[in-house]
């Protein structure tokens, strides 16, 4: 038996000697390489805690000790020391999740797994702590060093160090990437750090900037260059409201040595106040192919072959995020005005090619999407037009810069979101599922939702080429499929992609959800139910000829995936009863809820987003509103009761 297959919670840990630890260690990396290389997912960043995560069980008692993740993607080593080890459906439904889950056990806290809000996470739970008497609880927060880009973490650190009597201790993996290369004037300090030649040196340099921040009269930000340098040259020369922070630090440490890992943290652990422990890790460390890849080290992976790394699956065609990448590249080269924005995903969104192409007209930002959003206002004030690329999930936590900062002001900025909709095993805190709710409300937005890549290549254009007004492109993960050529197109850019001789059913399809709308019309073509199925190509707002072709039908049917409340669906609802259009309308898509991982198709059969169970429900309710068709309906279909159909939707 291995030692790892001995491990069924922390406290097996605590009998290990040092070179048991060692193994430990490797069993988990071979664990990892040979578990995940089947399933996918994020490989090296957990390649890289391996020694972190068991160092820090050993000195800590989780859970009354609680830990928390920024973000939670690196926790594949926590959930194997905590009795979680059956990682053959990770990420699967009905397996483990990618990340921290608190129906899964005690030991997790912190779900969303969206980077740097685990020092705000740690800051209320040790406060809570305190007021509460519970002086013997630690709480240990792992910050990536990608994290240190975002804003909250230094809103969180200027709380934290108000006061010096919590049991906090902060430990920033310092691996020199986020997803990639980290970003920004911190990123460039860190380096300096990690290459110095001796630890003393390496001890020296990275005290001055973590240990007594702010401290009066210390200037040792001099060599600090880019964008932190402003920022953080007010706690050194005692100027703002940030002058008299007062955090411990001990580091750096090696990341992959056990025993100075223990140390170090029992030293934290019994300081009795908050403290930085600042460990530097490879990730990826212990499999080849990781550390040779300069792009992500692994980052995230689907299922590779354990020895070489390669994919054991390749695409058979273009993905949505590639044909957005080439097609950015072929715009910016006609349009010197288009800059790309994103927020530390340069490869993921696509801009990676934009920026081989245009180095000097790209911006990473690192994990600020508030800045960025606003960053781009102010390019657009200047006469540039910003292409804002990142994942739908994220463009919520810039929802107020998107209101105000770009609404307000008429800017003409495009937002593309990736990964919209359901997006599949990185589960409920990554589905794109909110966008088209939450950006609704925004006066003057324009949403489009390609079906293919011939209509997402011209609705970039179009959306480039509005410049008095926030535009949106979305599309869901995965590869596109073939195009859907349009019977015809309205004056108003509708496309119609089926029309039915008698006009029962009218199918309203928002994006990649048209293919699956055609389904639906041929099924209840099959009935004698005339379905017509039009694309709106911009659903926001709602084109006027949408609400002709409503009062053309006897039932309207909005498919979309996104959450049906306040959705593309509600929106029509809305505008049929501002033009006085009856028609009865059925809106499909997401519900309200947080989804659990599953695969696309798996979440769609739950939820009922099929073909047949949509035909179903619109043929129960054609027979309840009596609207007349061409044939009689078989026998088993008329038996279907409205309130049945009601339910399944």
């Amino acid at each position: 038996m291995s030692i790892l297959e001995t491990i069924t919670g922390p406290r097996d840990l605590d009998g290990l000697g040092i070179e048991q630890l060692r193994e430990l260690a490797q069993e988990i990396r071979e664990f990892l390489v040979r578990e995940v290389s089947k399933t996918g997912g994020h490989l090296g960043p957990n390649l890289g805690l391996v020694e972190l995560t068991i160092a820090i069980h050993r000195v800590f008692d989780s859970p009354n000790d609680p830990i928390v993740f920024d973000t939670g993607h690196q926790s594949y080593v926590h959930k194997l020391l905590t009795g979680r080890q059956d990682f053959s459906r990770l990420r699967q439904q009905g397996g483990l999740a990618g990340y921290p889950q608190r129906a899964e056990s005690v030991h997790d806290v912190v779900e969303s797994s969206h980077a740097s809000s685990s020092l705000s996470w740690a800051d209320g739970i040790s406060r809570a702590f305190e007021m509460t008497g519970q002086d013997d609880r630690h709480v240990v927060a792992i910050v990536g060093d990608g994290a240190l880009t975002g804003g909250m973490t230094w809103e969180a650190l200027n709380n934290i160090s108000d006061d010096n009597t919590r049991n906090l201790v902060i430990v920033v993996n310092d691996n020199g990437r986020s997803y990639a290369p980290t970003i920004g004037g911190m990123a460039h300090f860190l380096n300096r750090v990690r290459t110095k030649r001796s630890y003393r040196r390496l001890h020296l340099s990275s005290a001055r900037f973590f240990d007594h921040l702010g401290s009066p009269g210390r200037a040792f930000y001099r060599g600090i260059r880019g964008g932190t340098h402003g920022f953080l040259s007010r706690f050194a020369n005692n100027r703002g409201p940030y002058a008299s922070l007062d955090i411990k630090y001990l580091g750096p440490i090696d990341g992959h040595d056990p025993r100075a890992l223990e140390e170090a943290l029992h030293q934290a652990k019994d300081y009795a106040a908050p403290v930085i422990v600042h460990v530097i890790t490879q990730k990826g460390k212990g499999f080849e192919p990781a550390m040779l890849d300069d792009a992500d080290q692994f980052h995230a992976v689907g299922q590779i072959d354990p020895s070489s790394g390669e994919p054991l699956e390749r695409s058979n065609g273009p993905s949505w995020t590639g044909v957005f990448a080439d097609e950015l590249v072929k715009i910016a080269d006609r349009d010197e005005r288009v800059v790309g924005i994103t927020a530390a995903m340069l490869r993921p969104t696509g801009l990676h090619a934009m920026a081989q192409k245009h180095p000097d007209r790209v911006l990473d930002v690192g994990i600020a999407e508030q800045h960025a959003v606003t960053s781009a206002a102010g390019l657009a004030f200047g006469g540039l037009h910003p292409v804002v690329a990142v994942y739908a999930t994220f463009l919520g936590r810039a929802f107020d810069q998107v209101l105000m900062d770009v609404a307000l002001h008429r800017a003409g900025v495009t937002f593309v979101l990736d990964r919209a909709g359901v997006t599949g095993p990185d589960g409920p805190s990554h589905h794109g599922q909110w966008d088209l709710a939450f950006l609704q409300v925004v006066p003057g937005i324009r949403i489009a939702a390609p079906r293919d890549g011939a209509t997402l290549r011209e609705e970039l254009a179009e959306a480039i080429a509005i410049d008095d007004a926030p535009t949106v492109i979305r599309f869901p993960k995965g590869g596109v499929g073939p195009d859907i050529p349009a019977v015809r197109r309205t004056d108003d850019g509708v496309d119609v992609l089926r029309e039915a001789p008698h006009k029962d059913v009218l199918i309203v399809a928002v994006g990649p959800l048209a293919t699956l709308a055609l389904d639906v019309a041929a099924r209840l073509a099959d009935q004698g139910i005339g379905a017509t199925v039009i694309d709106p190509r911009w659903v926001v707002p709602t084109p006027p000829s949408v609400i002709g072709f409503a009062d053309q039908h006897r039932l309207v049917v909005s498919l979309e995936d996104g959450v049906r409340v306040g959705g593309v669906g509600t929106r029509i609802r809305q505008d049929l009863r501002a033009a006085n259009v009856d028609t009865g309308l059925t809106e499909l898509g997401l519900p309200a809820e947080f989804l659990d991982h599953a695969s696309r198709e798996e979440i769609f059969e739950r939820i009922g987003l099929t073909a047949q169970s949509i035909a179903r429900n619109v043929v129960a309710q054609v027979l309840g509103s009596r609207i007349p068709v061409a044939k009689p309906l078989p026998e088993e279909l008329e038996q279907l009761s409205v309130d049945g159909a009601s339910e399944r939707q």
